[in-house]
Parts: structure tokens; C-alpha cells; sequence
């Protein structure tokens, strides 16, 4: 199931890209969540690590712009596929810089936003095997070919990745088959 999250300060424009998101969802056989958040800080404390896989941002908005938004998204590691929404094109350069994969003129056509979905959906399925855990009271999704190696600590594993680590309250063993599930690639030695 695709994640996506729309961001938008005006509720009307965020109300119809989200029944838009659930149009294409049902109409592709493809499940979908959408969730609507009216500025770029509520989407940044529901992000989460990793919580999205498609977003909808608006370029301007309140406090935080969604280019803003989208170069600290990056900076944390997000995967997501960036789609902005903006009333017209004077920041389409500043979208190269966070990989967006592309920029949607208000009013939004429902069949352009189809088409970009349809773009999004087909970058996702070629995206390296992931899980989803839970370290720190965020959810995070980890790509298999970022993890280093993992260790046991009592009650705790920490795996290591490319970009730091973290601690989960679960077995190694209870993870190991979880991780070889969706990346074969992984052994056990031992308690790491």
C-alpha cells in the first residue's frame, strides 16, 4: 500500500487532491492512503523517517515552503517521490535539487495527476526491498541495501546503517526472518 501525504495551506486544494489521490487509487486497483496536512510542519512531525512514499507539496505555503519542506526531507533520508503543486513555475529549478519527479500547475487536471501518479507508482516498484520498524517512537523505513549489520542486545538489536542506527525492542531472530523475507542477501553469525 502507497502512503501519500498531501500538503497543502489551502484545505479546499488539499480536500481535492486527496479525493483525486483515492479516484486514482480505486480506479488503477492500487492501494493507497491519503492523508491531507495543512502546512509543511505538520507533515514533518507525522513524516516520522520514512512514513510517506509519495508527496504532494504545495511550493508556497505558510512558514515552511514545500521546497523548504522537501530539501529537509531529503536531508533525512526520505525516498518519497516529490510532486509539487504550484500556481506557476518560478521554482522549478529549486525542484531539481530534492529529485522531484515533477511540478503540477493549479488548478491540477485530474488526468495529469493521474499520469504523474501512474510515473510515481512505476519509480516505487523498482525501489530497493524495505521494512518498516519502530525505534524511538517513530516509524522508520529502512532500505535492505542500507543496512550494515545488525547486533543483539538483550531485549534490543541496533542495526547500523548507512546513515546511523537504530535501536528496536525485538529479537534478532524475530528480525532476521523479517529482513531475509524481503532481502535474501542477509546471515546470521552469531548474535549479529
Amino acid at each position: 500500500m502507497y502512503r501519500v501525504a498531501v500538503c497543502d495551506d489551502e484545505g479546499e486544494q488539499a480536500e481535492a487532491l486527496q479525493a483525486a489521490v483515492a479516484a486514482w487509487s480505486r480506479a488503477r486497483g492500487i492501494p493507497c492512503n491519503a492523508q491531507a496536512f495543512p502546512s509543511g510542519e505538520s507533515l514533518w512531525f507525522a513524516w516520522q523517517g520514512g512514513a510517506f512514499d509519495i508527496l504532494l507539496l504545495d511550493v508556497e505555503m505558510g512558514k515552511t515552503s514545500g521546497i523548504e519542506l522537501a530539501k529537509s526531507l531529503r536531508a533525512a533520508g526520505s525516498r518519497a517521490e516529490i510532486l509539487f503543486i504550484t500556481s506557476h513555475f518560478e521554482f522549478a529549478g529549486e525542484g531539481y535539487e530534492v529529485d522531484a519527479l515533477h511540478y503540477l500547475l493549479k488548478p491540477v487536471s485530474r488526468e495529469k495527476l493521474f499520469q504523474v501518479l501512474d510515473k510515481a507508482a512505476a519509480r516505487l516498484s523498482q525501489e530497493p526491498p524495505s521494512l518498516v520498524i519502530t525505534s524511538g517512537g517513530e516509524r522508520v523505513k529502512l532500505y535492505a541495501p542500507d543496512i550494515l549489520y545488525v547486533e543483539s542486545f538483550r531485549h534490543d538489536i541496533v542495526i547500523h546503517t548507512r546513515t546511523g542506527e537504530c535501536q528496536v525492542k525485538e529479537s534478532i531472530s524475530a528480525f532476521g526472518d523479517r529482513l531475509r523475507a524481503v532481502s535474501p542477501m542477509f546471515y546470521r553469525a552469531h548474535r549479529s
